[in-house]
């Protein structure tokens, strides 16, 4: 059986496995399945039963879920689809980062592996997507990646936004209206715990994620950086990969 005899479902249900462990979000439950997926227990229940019986996942009564690795060779391959589709359509149809996750989520089991080929040979392979997210090359190995937490970088830190998960579309427009993207650099200047948000200060901004092209996505309305404070809930924290910066190296990026 190949990864198009599968259906969409399967699929999708791999590729959620996947995404749980690749956030740290383990061990992964069906009630966490049945909840991403805003189903019933009972429908989470019969689908991971159908990978199990496939061979595809290994889960014992009350345990958690795990991929075979069968089951995780093909959520590789689903996850390559997603988002070498999301880089396409940013940088070939000009869709902003914060549009592309439900279309690619759309797109990616309909694609034939040539297409997918053909797209990542005229991308020129790419390493990771719009959101920093990184692309599995055709042999499932990934890119090396940040995998710092900015809800675990301490204030005073200096950090440079890595990762952003595509799976949230108002902390993608957020960012945008912060003029924040990937290369950002912010230093982490306090993390209130009884308003349950960090305030963060811009050290440096690149060009915009949004459009993969230099614009004014990184000045304020009279053309200079913004040195205003952002103010972040810490709920999306978790969904923030950084690199924490040396001190010298965050002083030079002043």
């Amino acid at each position: 059986m190949t990864l198009q005899d599968l259906s969409p479902n399967a699929q999708d249900y791999l590729k959620v496995i996947w995404g749980f462990h690749e956030w740290g979000r383990t061990p992964v439950q069906p009630s966490d399945l049945a909840n991403k997926a805003h189903v019933r227990p009972s429908t989470v229940s019969g689908a991971v039963a159908r990978l199990v019986s496939g061979g595809y996942a290994r889960h014992d009564p009350y345990g958690a879920i795990e991929l075979t690795d069968t089951g995780e060779r093909y959520a590789l391959a689903m996850v390559r689809r997603h988002r070498l589709l999301e880089t396409f359509l940013v940088s070939a149809l000009h869709y902003s980062w914060d549009e592309v996750h439900a279309e690619a989520d759309a797109l990616e089991h309909a694609a034939s592996d040539m297409m997918i080929d053909r797209i990542d040979d005229m991308l020129d392979h790419p390493a990771t997507d719009p959101h920093g997210d990184p692309i599995p090359r055709a042999d499932g190995s990934m890119p090396n990646v940040a995998e710092t937490p900015l809800s675990e970088v301490e204030a005073g830190a200096a950090v440079t936004i890595e990762r952003v998960s595509d799976e949230d579309p108002e902390l993608l427009r957020y960012f945008d209206a912060q003029h924040i993207t990937i290369g950002t650099t912010l230093r982490v200047e306090n993390q209130d715990k009884t308003s349950g948000t960090m305030t963060l200060s811009r050290l440096h901004s690149p060009v915009s994620a949004g459009s993969l092209e230099p614009g004014n996505a990184n000045s304020s309305s009279n053309g200079q950086l913004s040195t205003a404070p952002i103010i972040l809930q810490s709920s999306f924290a978790n969904s923030i990969h950084v690199r924490v910066l040396e001190k010298e190296t965050a002083a030079g990026e002043r």
